[in-house]
């Protein structure tokens, strides 16, 4: 029988928000043993960037720990982090949480991610909700994880939600680890851990954005546009950060990309243009004039559009340009599709899809063409069988990974021969 759990069985924790009471929740730490469960709350769709803005740590003989970092962000590093830095940790989803620790100073040892472990066992729904309701029988208060956890005071109800995200974490953990050893999976299980926590051994939190980044920059082609939606973006940033306001709030990115793409010449223009803040005093003028002047600059300060040469092409050219090549990933790709069904493992878990489609090219693709070309395609550079490991480590495979695909790979491309004839 399920039982719902609205609040902590503890009580909810107070949460700890001055130096002092970050010593006690560092001393609190210290008195308990064995892993410690981490999760943080951030607010980055009202806030400037993905920031903590609520620690929960629990930890056996400890209980749980919840602590308020902002405005005490040194406090956390040097009160809590020699404490927990280099514990064994567990978390859920741990890449989403991990930059925003590394912002408080708090890092790993080893690492158990319970989302990874439930996939990797073969549940078709790994989230915490579910997880924890099929393997421990407890369902969980839900509703408040998209809410602004910049908030002050944070409500009861939310700090009940917060502590349950850590509560059972430990037992969720030693459950998944056993199904996973029961499967034979642990091991692999423990090269993706730690390859998620070396991706992050040296981060200093979260990392600065660029233009370039934005979604849809590179549906623009003309070095206007480019120029526009430069402006707009460094403007966008610049306020975003002084006002401490997240970004798509202020501008969304959509309607940032399509501004640059039309390039209005009025206001009224600009103001026409779906999602665009029309209401908003003063905005229309003020993107404008942002608008105005990047198209008045000299040309030749105008950014050009990114067309580096890629180790492997995209996959709307290497259909259109290599669609026999094609058509030989696609039967890898169904090769690899198979066997994740029979570990009962998904694929993009299996293989990343990016990597695979790389030691495919490095077999079948068009060699670079001319002596000593300076390309960097790896098309046709692999020969053998044995140079498929290689170009998959090349791609941030982990040994398992290798282990399980480069067989499929070679079956696919090579047959008995050993030597691609491709």
């Amino acid at each position: 029988m399920t039982e719902l759990r609205t609040e902590p069985l503890d009580g909810i924790p107070a949460v700890f928000d001055t130096r002092d009471g970050l010593h006690t929740a560092a001393r609190t730490l210290a008195a308990g043993h064995g892993p410690i469960a981490i999760d943080t709350e951030r607010a980055s769709a009202y806030r400037y960037d993905d920031r903590a803005f609520l620690l929960q740590l629990r930890r056996a003989g400890s209980g749980t720990v919840l602590i308020d970092p902002e405005g005490r962000r040194d406090d956390v590093r040097n009160l809590i982090g020699p404490v927990v830095n280099g514990a064994d940790w567990v978390l859920h989803a741990a890449p989403s949480d991990l930059p925003s620790l590394a912002g408080v100073g708090l890092y790993p040892g080893r690492l158990f991610d319970t989302e990874l472990a439930a996939r990797m066992a073969g549940f078709s729904h790994p989230n915490l909700g579910a997880m924890v309701e099929e393997l421990l029988g407890v369902q969980l208060e839900k509703g408040y994880g998209d809410a602004d956890w910049s908030t002050r005071p944070l409500p009861r109800e939310w700090l009940a939600y917060a502590a349950l995200d850590v509560e059972l974490l430990i037992e969720l953990a030693e459950i998944l680890r056993d199904i996973l050893a029961e499967r034979d999976k642990y091991d692999w299980a423990q090269q993706e851990f730690a390859a998620i926590a070396r991706a992050h051994a040296d981060s200093t939190g979260l990392q600065t954005p660029s233009w370039r980044d934005t979604k849809g920059i590179k549906t623009l082609r003309r070095a206007e546009q480019l120029a526009v939606a430069r402006a707009l973006w460094t403007a966008r940033d610049k306020y975003s950060r002084g006002c401490d306001r997240a970004p798509g709030k202020v501008l969304p990115n959509k309607v940032l990309i399509d501004i640059a793409r039309r390039l209005p010449a009025t206001r009224r223009e600009l103001e026409g243009i779906k999602g665009f803040p029309r209401r908003r005093p003063g905005a229309a003028a003020a993107w404008f004039q942002v608008i105005r002047e990047a198209r008045a600059l000299p040309r030749d300060e105008w950014p050009r559009p990114q067309r580096a040469a890629a180790r492997v092409p995209s996959k709307t050219t290497w259909a259109k340009d290599h669609p026999d090549e094609w058509l030989a990933y696609q039967d890898v790709r169904a090769d690899v599709e198979e066997l994740a069904r029979e570990l009962d493992i998904a694929k993009d878990t299996v293989i990343r899809p990016a990597a695979l489609r790389a030691a495919v090219w490095a077999v079948v693709g068009t060699p670079p063409h001319g002596a000593g070309s300076a390309s960097p395609s790896i098309g046709g550079t692999v020969r053998q069988v044995d140079g498929i490991p290689d170009v998959l480590a090349a791609e941030g495979a982990r040994p398992w990974q290798i282990e399980l695909v480069t067989p499929v790979i070679a079956r696919r491309l090579f047959g008995d021969a050993g030597t691609s004839t491709r």
